[in-house]
């Protein structure tokens, strides 16, 4: 008890006092989690609303595999990325692997599902009268699409925030496709792994109460957006 009181004491005092090192591997983390994020967005609500409101064959399975890829293990991820940016992979003269590019990219694929996935929830809870509505008033597809995306915002919202919450806590793809590298590619989670292996706990600590503030914000944003979803429903 006296060696945890200890090291958060120590913690403590290496976060008020703004250690360099500490801030610049949260600045890192968030960067390639905000990145990842933005790009699995951009992709996958136009995606998710797509799958949502289009009727076509093989919609349910299309549905679940995105179900399916939720639970897709970061290592797979990690190994996937990574033999296509080796020097020996198809992207390898990129010269990709080991830079925040290569976590971004393994990132990108881990949530792109999952904001796809909770989009098509988000959109699919929308009644269809609504849409119907909308047509019979004269709007055309682009103002029929964009006032079902305005009554899902605060579902897509969530999507978002959860993906981003996911990411943030990610250790196995920046490991694998980051490397670890101080003062260029040292993520928080890859920190707190280094730190325990040598036996220094103070950063580690440290950094691990960044991580649970960040997470509790990420948290508290989703319920909030959830809540404000079900109170307009």
């Amino acid at each position: 008890m006296d060696f945890l009181t200890k090291s958060l004491a120590e913690a403590a005092g290496m976060l008020a006092s703004l250690d360099p090192e500490l801030y610049f591997i949260v600045y890192v983390s968030l960067k390639v989690a905000l990145v990842s994020t933005l790009i699995a967005s951009a992709a996958g609500v136009p995606l998710g609303f797509f799958i949502a409101i289009r009727k076509f064959r093989g919609k349910r399975g299309v549905i679940t595999v995105l179900n399916t890829l939720l639970a897709l293990p970061t290592v797979v991820i990690g190994l996937f990325v990574y033999a296509l940016l080796s020097r020996q992979g198809a992207l390898g003269s990129l010269g990709l692997l080991y830079t925040p590019a290569a976590i971004v990219t393994g990132q990108v694929i881990l949530i792109l599902p999952w904001v796809a996935a909770f989009t098509v929830s988000a959109v699919s809870r929308i009644d269809e009268r609504y849409r119907r509505t909308a047509m019979t008033l004269g709007a055309g597809p682009f103002q029929t699409a964009f006032a079902i995306l305005r009554e899902a915002r605060f579902g897509i919202i969530g999507a978002v925030i959860a993906a981003f919450g996911r990411v943030i806590a990610e250790i196995g793809i920046a490991m694998m496709l980051g490397g670890n590298i101080k003062g260029f590619t040292r993520t928080m989670t890859t920190a707190m792994a280094l730190e325990h292996n040598k036996g220094e706990f103070v950063l580690a600590v440290a950094l691990g109460i960044i991580l649970l503030a960040v997470s509790l914000a990420m948290n508290i944003l989703l319920q909030l957006a959830q809540g404000r979803y079900g109170e307009d429903r």
